[in-house]
């Protein structure tokens, strides 16, 4: 089929320059541009090293490293460098690409790849053609419009959500661009703004519930956005709606240190993507004091805390959900403080699947369990997918403001089948940021979940329901358990002095945690704060508290104010 579209294409009349060329928007990475010249590929968490090795001969590790590759964002990254050598690299790998791919073949024909591809050879097209022969010049113009053909005619078979977004952009860019194709640019307006209405919903949030991803797909619609009113057009209505939706939340997703939550498969972005974009949207309307795409922030002084208070993503939309329903994430200043693992996608199926985990949340978990539990592989989109089961049916939520301050209480039943129990979860957050009052609780709602419970009893020989509640702390906080274990010292790179105590009705602990992120070769170590007890009543209580002792800012990083209101 790809190859059908690339023969139809390369019998169309080709392009033979650019109409206009949108202005790089993309921000590139200079010391990942200098390791990709010294021949470090470092690409879906796997490091190839094979120094004067073409791009396209590596010996690749994984379906997602091949897709990294075809996809071309790494242009980005060399153009940051902007030398000699970056150029070289540019111009070497796209000829050969060329040569190997442009008929059709290869894994870089699908939709969301070629639409990441244009773009990203359009933005650098000047880079690329510095020097260039004529032959080459228009076999780079003919390519382009083979790609922008096939997206015209394949984009509906990408996936619903950031694929298809990519897509559509890539087209549009492409036909406001490229001589010739102007034919294209005004289906695939009216589809992104279907698009929009459909996959955007009224919070400003996508069905994924993954806040790095809502970050690519408002990148995305900005940069269409800017690209047509450059070319002297004007972005459809819903088009420009969904943007102005989508602003606040990711600002109410942002933590005071500039990035972002991490949930449901999303890292915290590319260091000043998020405010970068911010700002290039010309929204600066103020996130609201309801949810954001499941999601209640909190913030007071220095503060800010973020939590999940929504039922993971439906079916369609899990493969990459986590069972973090309760867990929060909490950021002083510009240092983060309690995180959650993260996803270990990059890392392998193991290191994927405990990361979706309760475990791997800073919330409550009953041992042996997850608040949402992993059901079969079902074919989803396509694609053979592990998906959410058992996921919570009910949760609710309570804002409580007060003169100290404000909170919140919620519950959720992801427990209720298997052990008749409720979680509740209260956190108060002082008015000047400096204390966290929280408060977990396992109990029993009505007659039919204590005979479930009692079951459970039975079943453990009346030893009680043994639980933990997790802290997982950043790697950059230097944690210590107080003589006597009552107490946890949490010691920021800031200079700052965090305390942790509890009510006496857990054991405390200190012990090893993870840190994923996908730019790095490994998961990185850290600690994390466990309270472990058993549920042997009706309801059983845990209080916590965390409160600032010491405020000693070292940096002048550490120094500057925060103000969100900039972005």
């Amino acid at each position: 089929m790809n190859q059908f579209h690339a023969w139809r294409a390369a019998r169309s009349k080709p392009a033979t320059g650019f109409v206009s060329q949108p202005e790089p928007k993309s921000i590139g990475s200079f010391a990942r541009g200098r390791q990709l010249i010294a021949g470090n590929f470092l690409f879906a968490g796997f490091l190839v090293e094979a120094p004067n090795t073409l791009i396209w001969d590596l010996d690749t590790p994984s379906s997602a490293f091949v897709e990294e590759l075809h996809g071309f964002a790494w242009m980005d990254d060399l153009a940051a460098v902007g030398d000699i050598n970056a150029r070289m690299r540019v111009q070497d790998w796209i000829e050969v690409w060329m040569d190997r791919y442009a008929r059709g073949t290869g894994p870089g024909w699908t939709p969301d790849l070629t639409g990441r591809r244009l773009i990203r050879w359009i933005n650098h097209a000047l880079f690329f053609l510095s020097g260039r022969e004529a032959e080459v010049s228009n076999a780079f113009y003919q390519t382009l419009a083979q790609q922008t053909i096939f997206l015209s005619r394949r984009w509906q078979t990408a996936s619903p959500g950031l694929p298809r977004f990519e897509a559509l952009t890539g087209l549009i860019y492409a036909g406001l661009s490229l001589e010739g194709m102007e034919e294209h640019v005004s289906p695939a307006v009216t589809a992104l703004a279907h698009e929009c209405e459909t996959q955007i919903d009224a919070e400003g949030g996508l069905p994924t519930r993954n806040p790095e991803e809502l970050l690519e797909v408002f990148t995305l619609l900005t940069w269409a956005a800017s690209a047509l009113s450059e070319a002297g057009k004007i972005a459809e209505e819903a088009h420009l709606a969904a943007i102005e939706r989508i602003a606040p939340t990711l600002r109410a997703l942002r933590h005071s240190d500039g990035g972002l939550a991490r949930f449901h498969g999303g890292g915290r972005g590319t260091e000043g993507r998020l405010d970068h974009a911010l700002a290039s949207s010309g929204n600066k309307v103020a996130p609201g004091e309801e949810l954001h795409m499941g999601y209640l922030r909190l913030s007071a002084g220095r503060t800010s805390i973020i939590v999940d208070v929504a039922s993971p993503p439906a079916l369609e939309s899990s493969f990459n959900a986590h069972a973090s329903t309760l867990a929060f994430e909490l950021t002083s200043g510009r240092r983060p403080l309690i995180v959650n693992c993260g996803a270990g996608a990059s890392f392998g199926p193991d290191w994927r699947r405990a990361g979706r985990a309760t475990p791997s949340h800073s919330t409550l978990g009953i041992e042996g369990f997850s608040s949402s539990r992993l059901g079969p592989k079902k074919i989803i989109g396509g694609h053979l997918r592990e998906y959410l089961v058992d996921v919570p049916t009910d949760v609710r939520l309570e804002r409580r403001v007060s003169e100290d301050g404000g909170g919140f209480v919620a519950g959720h039943n992801g427990y209720m089948r298997t052990h008749g129990l409720t979680h509740i979860r209260q956190i108060e957050l002082s008015r000047d940021g400096r204390g966290i009052a929280g408060e977990d609780t396992l109990a029993t709602i009505t007659a039919t979940d204590e005979a479930q419970f009692d079951r459970m009893m039975d079943r453990l020989k009346l030893q009680g329901i043994p639980f933990q509640v997790r802290f997982h702390l950043h790697p950059d906080v230097d944690a210590e358990l107080d003589m006597g274990g009552s107490a946890v010292s949490m010691a920021l790179k800031s200079g700052e002095v965090w305390v942790f105590r509890h009510d006496g009705r857990a054991k405390l602990s200190l012990e090893r945690s993870v840190y994923l992120e996908k730019t790095r070769l490994k998961p990185r170590a850290a600690k994390q704060v466990v309270l472990s007890a058993s549920a042997m009543d009706y309801a059983t209580r845990v209080r916590w508290t965390l409160a600032k002792a010491q405020e000693t800012p070292t940096t002048l990083r550490d120094l500057e104010m925060d103000d969100e209101t900039l972005s």
